[in-house]
């Protein structure tokens, strides 16, 4: 009689809990197919880019909204990521070539890795962004890295680019930026 009160309790328990995971992966699913589309996809071509603040490597702070009127190239990387170790040396290159009126800016989501070590021994000068609390990984909706937004002078998205870039492809949707 025993084994079977605490067998009903056990099986109790275990509905209980599989009730409430239920219950929580509901409430993190998208209310509506374009909630679900925007998870899937990221931010959409034509949103104002999200404002961020972060830190550089080297200590100095930017922050997008402070770079309106110029073109930036928004690209986000990890430091153990083998396409964007390869769009690296590219993106460098690109940098030099650049006038007043484009920025690169990268931003690592590995910190908390050698960042420094990498930077070094890939002769990068351009800024590298350090979120380190992940926040803007996520306003940006990042599901794999490299990804690279293109945001015109007004703060608008105006293109998106996923996997590691030639530097043909970064002239060209810099170069169709307004």
């Amino acid at each position: 009689m025993i084994k079977k009160v605490i067998a009903a309790v056990v099986l109790v328990s275990l509905l209980t809990v599989a009730i409430v995971q239920a219950m929580d992966k509901k409430t993190d699913a998208p209310k509506t197919a374009t909630e679900a589309s925007a998870a899937k996809e990221g931010l959409s071509i034509g949103a104002t880019a999200p404002d961020f603040t972060l830190k550089t490597l080297t200590g100095d702070t930017v922050k997008l909204s402070d770079l309106r009127g110029k073109k930036v190239m928004l690209n986000f990387w990890a430091t153990w990521c083998p396409p964007c170790k390869a769009e690296m040396p590219e993106m460098e290159q690109f940098s030099k070539q650049l006038g007043n009126d484009t920025v690169i800016l990268a931003v690592n989501i590995d910190p908390q890795l050698d960042v420094q070590g990498f930077v070094n021994e890939n002769k990068i000068t351009f800024p590298i962004l350090l979120d380190a609390e992940d926040k803007v990984n996520e306003a940006y909706q990042i599901l794999s890295i490299p990804t690279t937004y293109f945001i015109n002078s007004k703060g608008i998205i105006q293109s998106k680019y996923t996997g590691s870039m030639k530097l043909d492809v970064m002239k060209k949707y810099t170069q169709e930026l307004n």
